[in-house]
């Protein structure tokens, strides 16, 4: 599985997790490329190298065109923005989750509700790519689990559409509530509100680096110089370790009876759940109340992704409650490793248990795309990829890297 760890050692903002994820292997491209399919203008992502105190780290620096119009947007109009795009795999989810855990902490800060909240700077373009950004470039390093070290808070004031306010901003502190923090010797804000919302949403653990073994690296540059440190943010991306937090973790299990629903709706719900960031999803017939044929409709989806996954199974069925539990888990460290076929690449996912490889399967996208191209049927290219996989599993040559 692929764990990626955020080192905050000086702080936390979007623009700093965009840069860091970016140094780290992200497709700048294909990132784009998804943000320009959000219906959002006015504005400009540029990456850059940056040397801070003898580091070198990416800077993602989102540019406003101030001549364009920037509205306060209330949560609803983020979530419907976030809906029309094309981000890849459960990268929308997250972001929906993400802006979700901000609308509810500055609610609680200003007295009022999550869909009152209508969120001035935090609302505005820059957020909006940078959540969704940091979002997307997750999906595509293909992201599993994500943790996080202590976030440092800074201290003295910043300035907020609400007048001076101290830093911690409210927002930070509401949304850090039960995670650790730490102090990293350098003054003004260290995490902003957007930073604190991505990372306490969709990191499962917070302390020091687990158990992993590290494939790449970035750097994310801050806007400001640090005064005695680099003003950075490290990521690391790489493999949880046989010994580690690969081998088992908890995930929610959510499920619905349901007696009064079409095929074809419960095909649109699975489908939704799916892109709401569910691990899995699967029916199962049952017989209920009266004699009544029915389905359980199921799927696993961790924590950052919960409650869009919720709702997505309140919006595409016709119950009135879902139940979910906590279950535990066991399951195989995980790795992409790409075989040559006459089809062209593929890749093979690989399933480790204490270091030893117990299961290899060709990725069905890659055999489809294969096959359309070359004219042959899915399946030939399936055969031709377990044959590659096994020709280099008894050269020993069955390791490798993503």
């Amino acid at each position: 599985m692929t764990l990626i760890y955020v080192d905050a050692f000086a702080g936390a903002a979007g623009d700093m997790l965009l840069g860091a994820l970016l140094d780290a292997g992200a497709d700048e491209a294909a990132l784009r490329r998804h943000l320009a399919s959000l219906p959002v203008d006015g504005y400009d992502v540029e990456v850059r190298q940056e040397v801070r105190h003898g580091l070198r780290a990416t800077r993602a620096d989102v540019r406003l065109d101030h001549h364009a119009h920037h509205a306060h947007r209330g949560l609803s109009d983020v979530i419907e923005i976030l809906d029309a795009g094309d981000l890849p795999g459960p990268a929308a989810g997250w972001a929906k989750a993400v802006f979700r855990r901000l609308a509810e902490a500055e609610a609680t800060v200003h007295g009022t509700t999550p869909e009152e909240i209508h969120f001035h700077e935090v609302g505005a373009v820059d957020a909006i790519v940078d959540i969704a950004g940091v979002a997307t470039a997750l999906a595509l390093l293909e992201m599993d689990r994500l943790a996080c070290s202590p976030l440092p808070m800074g201290s003295g004031y910043v300035h907020a559409a609400h007048g001076r306010l101290p830093v911690p901003a409210p927002a930070v502190v509401e949304l850090v509530r039960g995670c650790p923090t730490a102090e990293c010797g350098e003054g003004g804000e260290r995490t902003t509100p957007t930073g604190a919302a991505i990372l306490v949403t969709l990191a499962e653990a917070f302390g020091p680096m687990p158990p992993m073994v590290p494939e790449a690296v970035g750097y994310g540059a801050g806007e400001r110089e640090g005064e005695h440190m680099a003003n950075c943010l490290r990521v690391v991306v790489g493999r949880e370790s046989a010994t580690g937090i690969g081998e088992g973790d908890t995930i929610w299990l959510v499920e619905a009876n349901l007696d009064d629903a079409t095929g074809e709706t419960l095909g649109a719900a699975a489908e939704a759940m799916l892109s709401a960031g569910a691990r899995d999803v699967w029916l199962a017939p049952v017989t209920m109340k009266k004699g009544r044929p029915g389905v359980v409709l199921s799927c696993l989806a961790d924590e950052a992704s919960r409650e869009a996954v919720e709702e997505a199974v309140f919006v595409h069925t016709p119950t009135f409650g879902v139940r979910r539990r906590r279950v535990e888990r066991t399951v195989l460290a995980r790795a992409h490793v790409e075989v040559e076929t006459a089809y062209g690449t593929v890749r093979m996912k690989v399933g480790r248990r204490a270091g030893r490889v117990v299961t290899a399967s060709p990725e069905y996208a890659d055999c489809l795309r294969a096959a359309e191209q070359g004219g042959v049927a899915v399946r030939t290219v399936l055969e031709a990829a377990r044959v590659a996989w096994a020709g280099r599993s008894a050269d020993g040559e069955a390791g490798g890297h993503r």
